[in-house]
């Protein structure tokens, strides 16, 4: 069984409900069918028409959209009571139920706040619109993880070799979202990625901290940062396996490792890399999917107080199964 199958088998046992605010769109509704289907999820979709939805869905012979449910945020039924949470979580920011009325039109911050609310587990958008409109509400009502103040995106990468990381399998963080992050910053990407490999993977982190250096082999300020965020996160998490400031090739290759980092229980072996900044991390994961071939799935948004991940808008029907099966193991494991 291969790591994307893990996943849905899981999903199928964890039975959550999960939101897909694009309902117009012929990709999100063949996943649907097939999340429906093959009891990935729970499905709500979200749509100006439920009638519309329903005669795509004909025209595309999608037999297990009709038994879906499908909302129409105009006419949905607790807008009020939504509004009124809208107004109590941000009236210090000038909110009012009319505000929020007015943004409950949204399927966006509809399904957000349906998450807010516990009626639903999560949310997977992006397909359609911009990374900011998926997620902007997200940010306004869901907030983040109590003691994390940072949002990233972790890609998991799923190599040919399967020598490097679990079976073939590693997590990369931050790729997706905070371009230059701090110290402590830096310490909260690389412990809520040891949440994200532990829920989705299903394998213990053992995470390496990401540097030109390796314990000491260069000074500079950037060094520095990378070898205080390390501490930090050992400090938050110490149960969690984490070592650096540590190269790359010391932190994958094993002969490599134990050479410039004798003693390291991370060295050669680790799993989880966790870059230094989001240049770094962005041009990492780029290079490892193209030379190596990798299968990229994410980015998974981390960080974030309830499961809500953005897809590209370049995505295809698969993707989105992918996503929302991920999502659900985000729902099952870290939100639990």
């Amino acid at each position: 069984m291969n790591f994307l199958d893990k996943i849905k088998t899981r999903a199928r046992e964890l039975k959550k409900t999960i939101a897909l605010p694009e309902g117009q769109d012929d990709r999100v509704l063949i996943a649907a069918n097939e999340i429906i289907r093959d009891q990935i999820a729970n499905i709500i979709l979200f749509g100006d028409s439920k009638n519309e939805i329903l005669k795509r869905a004909e025209n595309l012979k999608l037999d297990y959209i009709k038994e879906t449910r499908i909302i129409e945020p105009e006419t949905y039924e607790k807008k009020q009571e939504l509004a009124e949470l809208m107004y109590e979580l941000r009236k210090h920011k000038g909110m009012t139920v009319e505000k929020a009325l007015e943004q409950l039109k949204s399927p966006y911050y509809l399904s957000t706040m349906m998450i807010k609310n516990g009626e639903i587990d999560g949310m997977v958008g992006g397909a359609v619109s911009s990374t900011a409109t998926t997620i902007t509400p997200a940010f306004q009502y869901i907030k983040t993880i109590p003691g994390i103040s940072v949002v990233s995106g972790a890609f998991f990468m799923i190599l040919e070799d399967k020598e490097f990381g679990e079976d073939g399998v590693m997590v990369f963080a931050d790729c997706a979202v905070h371009p230059n992050p701090t110290e402590k910053e830096l310490a909260e990407i690389a412990v809520t990625t040891a949440k994200t490999t532990k829920s989705i993977a299903g394998f213990e982190p053992r995470i390496a901290m990401l540097s030109f250096s390796t314990k000491g082999s260069a000074e500079h300020e950037m060094v520095e940062k990378v070898r205080n965020a390390t501490k930090i996160a050992k400090e938050m998490a110490p149960d969690i396996l984490i070592d650096g400031e540590m190269q790359a090739d010391a932190a994958i290759i094993r002969a490599i490792g134990e050479k410039k980092a004798p003693g390291s229980k991370i060295a050669g072996k680790a799993n989880v890399l966790v870059f230094p900044d989001l240049n770094s991390g962005n041009i990492g994961y780029k290079l490892v999917q193209r030379l190596a071939k990798a299968e990229a799935i994410g980015p998974v948004l981390q960080g974030l107080a309830a499961p809500i991940n953005d897809l590209s808008r370049g995505c295809n029907s698969s993707d989105i199964v992918s996503l929302v099966a991920i999502t659900v193991n985000q729902a099952g494991g870290i939100f639990k």
